[in-house]
Order: C-alpha cells, then sequence, then structure tokens
C-alpha cells in the first residue's frame, strides 16, 4: 500500500443520499477515522499519509460534519468521520451529526476496520465510549489510537493505556496504541494494523 499515492474522492453530508452523492460501495476496504474533535484526527491521517493538510485540520472544531473520502493506492480507503463532543455546537448540528453517523453505522459490511482516536492524557469521554460501542455493535474491529504520547512522561505512559483500556472495555489482544502525529510515534505500527486486513 503505498501511502504517498492519495486521492481524495467525495464528502458525504447526507446518508439518505445515493449514488454519487452518498456512501462510497465499490469493494474496497475502508478504513473508517473517528475522534472527538481537537482530538488531532486530522493530524494523526496527516501523519500517516505524510501529507501536512491532506486532511483538512479546521480551526473552529466541530465545524467539519462531513464522512470525506480518501482513495489509497488505488485500492483501499480512509474514512474521516466528522468530529464529535465539541460543547459549543448547536444541538441541530448535533443532532444531524447523529443521523449521518446512524445511517453510516448502519449499513451492512461497509467498514472494514475503525481507527477511534483519543487523547492519551485523558480518560475517554462518554462520547468516545459512544463511539466505541458503534463499532462493536457494528461487528466491525477497531483500535484505539492513543494520540499526543509525547507529552506524557515515560513513567506514565502504561498507567494512562490501561485507563484507556479499561474504559472503553478493550480486550487484552487488542491493547490501545500509543501515538504521536506531532513526532510520528506509532505510524508503522498502525499502518501494519491496517495492512492486516487488506
Amino acid at each position: 500500500m503505498n501511502l504517498n499515492n492519495v486521492e481524495f474522492i467525495r464528502s458525504v453530508a447526507d446518508g439518505a443520499l445515493k449514488g454519487d452523492g452518498g456512501f462510497l460501495r465499490d469493494g474496497r476496504p475502508q478504513f473508517v477515522f473517528a475522534g472527538r474533535s481537537n482530538v488531532g484526527k486530522s493530524s494523526v491521517i496527516n501523519r500517516l499519509l505524510n501529507r501536512k493538510s491532506m486532511a483538512r485540520i479546521s480551526s473552529s472544531p466541530g465545524k467539519t460534519a462531513h464522512i470525506n473520502y480518501f482513495l489509497i493506492d488505488g485500492s483501499v480507503y480512509f474514512v474521516d468521520l466528522p468530529g464529535y463532543g465539541y460543547a459549543k455546537v448547536s444541538a441541530e448540528e448535533k443532532r444531524r451529526w447523529a443521523k449521518l453517523m446512524g445511517h453510516y453505522f448502519s449499513e451492512p459490511d461497509l467498514i472494514t476496520a475503525g481507527v477511534l482516536i483519543v487523547d492519551i492524557r485523558h480518560p475517554p469521554t462518554q462520547d468516545d465510549q459512544v463511539m466505541a460501542d458503534w463499532f462493536k455493535k457494528a461487528g466491525c474491529p477497531f483500535l484505539a489510537v492513543s494520540n499526543k504520547a509525547d507529552k506524557v512522561p515515560a513513567g506514565e505512559l502504561d498507567s494512562c493505556l490501561e485507563i484507556i483500556s479499561q474504559t472503553l472495555g478493550l480486550k487484552s489482544d487488542n491493547p490501545p496504541l500509543p501515538f504521536s502525529a506531532r513526532k510520528g510515534t506509532g505510524r508503522e505500527e498502525l499502518i501494519e494494523w491496517i495492512e492486516g486486513f487488506i
């Protein structure tokens, strides 16, 4: 999988749309990236792709309310879900987000695997737990990528990862991955995990 061969394909704002305006379903594997607003989701994707701004880094968290598809090497999709949990987003916008996510996760056999990005410095939020439950209920394997690992002292790393694992109900054979979008820590491990499903 050549991560340098990347093409933006489409943004989807309405899960009810079919054809060119709706969810992609063409047989290629889809790897879904989820995380709360401001957790560094776009930075993680950009680090994977060795790009600075392929995935949009919003200056206004909560404003990117579309599902964005990136085609990698003509063979797999990285699917960037809209961020969640931003307090200043209106109730109407939260309902629209929930409806879009509900449509997406109810589509059978659409998601190959998920990447749930959390902040390693804090216990996963209730919204993080809801997203983890959506992956589980959809029958999708997912990896908890614990971003901002460079900001945690080495002696506290294991404790932080254990809290994440317990809060999200992760199995012992699927521990959270320490990651740093800034330094690249965990990049090769995440690529290897993704490639295991291709």
